[in-house]
C-alpha cells in the first residue's frame, strides 16, 4: 500500500465561493487526519476564510506582482517545494495551477474534474438532472490521494463572539438575525431590488436583518435601503473580511444569490436560503448541506432554458428578469418556514 502524504499543498487560488466551498472538506479532512499538514494555496485576501482549521497554513499566491507569468510561477513553485510538500491536491484546474503542475514534476499532482461536459449538456438541454457538487468534486481529489472524507459527521465553527465596534453597528438583535446579500456577478442571478425591498419591509418588522455588499455602488444602495427600514442595517463596506465572517456566523438565515455569500454562510453552518436565477443547482453549486427546499428557482415552464449557463453570464433577454417572478411573499413564506 502507498505511503500516504504527510503535508498537502491544495490549491484554491480564486473565486470567494469556490473558495468558501473548500472550507467544510478541509474541516471535515482535518479532523479525520489530524496528523496530516495541509498548506494552502490562495489569494491573501482569502486567509480569514481558514482561521478555524486546525493544522492548516496559507501560502499566499501573489499573482499580480511577485508571482505573476510564467517566471513569477516558477519564483513560486521554488517556495512550493521550500516547505517540503509530499502532494499537491489542485481544487482549481486553472492555467496557473497547470503550470505549477509543470514545474512541480516529481509530485504527486491530482487535479479537479470540473465535468465541464456534463454541465455544457446540461446548459444545451441534452440532461436536466444534478450533476457532481463542487465539494464532491473536491473530496474526488482527496481521494485520489488516498484519503478518503466521511461527510456524514459534519462540524461547524462555533458562533464568533461579535466585538463591541460589530455589536454597536448591529444594534439590538431581535427575534432573529437574517442576513440578505442581493447581488451577484451578473444582473441574470439577481432578484430585483424592488421586490427585495418589499421582503426587507416584512421580515424587519420582527427581525433584524443585516445587509451585505461591496463596491462602491452596491454600498450606496444598501446604506439606501437600509436607511428605510428601522430594523435593517448595512454592513457592506463597514468591516473587514475577518468582522464580516463573525457577523455572518451570528446569523440565523442568510438569504442569498447564487453567490459567494451564500457559500460563505453554508461553510460557517448557517442556514441558507438561495434565490436564483438564470442559474440552476443542478450544475453543482449550490450552497454546501443545505436541503433542497431551501432554493427558490423561477418556474421551469416558462423559463425552460434555465440553466442558460455554468455562471449567469449568458441568457436571452427575455430571461434576464427570471429571477423576479419568485413574489416577495414566496420568499417570505419560505423565511417563516425555516425559522
Amino acid at each position: 500500500m502507498p505511503k500516504l502524504p504527510k503535508h498537502i499543498l491544495v490549491i484554491r487560488l480564486s473565486a470567494m465561493g469556490d473558495v468558501a466551498m473548500a472550507i467544510p472538506i478541509l474541516n471535515a479532512f482535518t479532523r479525520q487526519y489530524p496528523d496530516v499538514r495541509i498548506t494552502v494555496l490562495t489569494k491573501a485576501f482569502f486567509k480569514p476564510f481558514f482561521r478555524s482549521l486546525n493544522n492548516v497554513n496559507v501560502l499566499s499566491a501573489q499573482v499580480k506582482d511577485k508571482h505573476k507569468g510564467v517566471f513569477g510561477l516558477y519564483r513560486l513553485s521554488k517556495e512550493i517545494k521550500g516547505l517540503n510538500i509530499d502532494a499537491v491536491a489542485d481544487l482549481h484546474n486553472v492555467l496557473r495551477s497547470k503550470i505549477l503542475k509543470f514545474f512541480l514534476i516529481g509530485y504527486p499532482f491530482f487535479q479537479i474534474d470540473k465535468g465541464r461536459k456534463e454541465k455544457q449538456d446540461l446548459i444545451s438541454g441534452k440532461r436536466f438532472e444534478p450533476l457532481k457538487t463542487t465539494p464532491q468534486r473536491y473530496v474526488e481529489v482527496f481521494e485520489k490521494l488516498g484519503f478518503k472524507i466521511d461527510l456524514n459527521h459534519l462540524e461547524f465553527p462555533e458562533k464568533a463572539v461579535l466585538n463591541s465596534e460589530t455589536e454597536t453597528l448591529l444594534k439590538t438583535k431581535l427575534k432573529s438575525r437574517i442576513g440578505i446579500a442581493p447581488f451577484a456577478a451578473h444582473e441574470g442571478k439577481m432578484y430585483p431590488l424592488n421586490l427585495m425591498k418589499d421582503v426587507i419591509e416584512v421580515l424587519s418588522k420582527e427581525h433584524q436583518v443585516i445587509l451585505f455588499g461591496g463596491g462602491d455602488k452596491e454600498v450606496a444602495l444598501l446604506n439606501g435601503i437600509a436607511s428605510s427600514f428601522k430594523n435593517a442595517v448595512s454592513v457592506a463596506g463597514k468591516l473587514s473580511l475577518d468582522q464580516e465572517l463573525d457577523v455572518i456566523s451570528n446569523l440565523d438565515l442568510m438569504i442569498a444569490m447564487d453567490s459567494g455569500n451564500g457559500h460563505i454562510a453554508a461553510s460557517l453552518g448557517v442556514k441558507v436560503l438561495t434565490i436564483w436565477g438564470v442559474t440552476h443547482p443542478y450544475s453543482g453549486f449550490k450552497p454546501f448541506n443545505q436541503p433542497d427546499d431551501h432554493d427558490l428557482l423561477p418556474e421551469r415552464a416558462k423559463f425552460p432554458k434555465i440553466p442558460t449557463s455554468v455562471y449567469g453570464n449568458k441568457y436571452p433577454d427575455s430571461y434576464k428578469n427570471a429571477a423576479g417572478s419568485i413574489t416577495p411573499n414566496t420568499i417570505i413564506n419560505k423565511v417563516k418556514s425555516i425559522i
